[in-house]
């Protein structure tokens, strides 16, 4: 990753911030933008911008960070409660994804990587919104990796289970709801930073050069297991 220029959005906290702490050990130079940020960093990603302040003219990865955790039972729902998920998750990465085309396709080894949930794959009570908006993301990962491959540009998405950060204290609050959300998966464990944001690295690194339109399920075998 030495000297590679990478872009992170929402790298304030959590996985992005893990993300941001392995490049720059890697010798990666990294361009961090959040809403929590000011100056040239700040960036609502729910605003309608088409241009990004101070991306170098070269982009060798991105990774967007921003998301949300919405869960509730289907009724309870209401249409503004989808439609923040769908522009948080899915239309703030096609906004970004946008502005920084252009830089991507002067690389030789651009790298996109975005993150999904398992319950997308899997089937799970009071996640519908999240879920369908997440969805959505890895069409748009299959759909863009096809269509940059000619420009050598490869999109990757992780796809997580339950991990430790900021956005998931609600669901993680106390030692009885730890607990139960390692039973839950079947390694014992439910995901801290560093385990996403390791194979987030790897998606961006020229080891990971022949892989695209990939969905990697990252979630302890919440979705392929079935524990004991």
């Amino acid at each position: 990753m030495k000297n590679k220029n990478i872009v992170v959005i929402g790298g304030n906290s959590g996985i992005g911030a893990e993300v941001i702490s392995k490049l720059e050990k890697q010798g990666a130079i990294v361009y961090s933008y959040s809403k929590s940020l000011s100056g040239d960093s700040h960036l609502d990603v729910t605003t309608d911008f088409k241009d990004i302040q101070g991306l170098p003219e070269i982009i060798d990865g991105l990774v967007y960070c921003p998301g949300t955790i919405n869960l509730k039972p289907f009724h309870r729902f209401s249409i503004e409660d989808f439609k923040n998920d769908f522009e948080i998750n899915l239309l703030g990465a096609v906004k970004v994804l946008q502005a920084c085309l252009k830089g991507m396709k002067k690389s030789d080894t651009a790298s996109v990587v975005l993150y999904s949930t398992v319950a997308v794959g899997v089937g799970l009570g009071f996640h519908s919104s999240i879920a369908s908006a997440k969805g959505a993301v890895e069409g748009l990962t299959r759909s863009l990796a096809a269509e940059w491959a000619p420009n050598k540009i490869r999109v990757n998405c992780v796809a997580p289970s339950l991990t430790d950060t900021p956005l998931a204290n609600q669901l993680l609050g106390n030692d009885d709801k730890k607990e139960a959300s390692n039973k839950r998966h079947p390694l014992g464990r439910y995901g801290q930073p560093q385990d996403i944001a390791a194979a987030t690295v790897y998606l961006l690194s020229d080891d990971a050069s022949w892989m695209t339109g990939q969905i990697l399920h990252l979630d302890g075998g919440m979705s392929s297991v079935k524990g004991i």
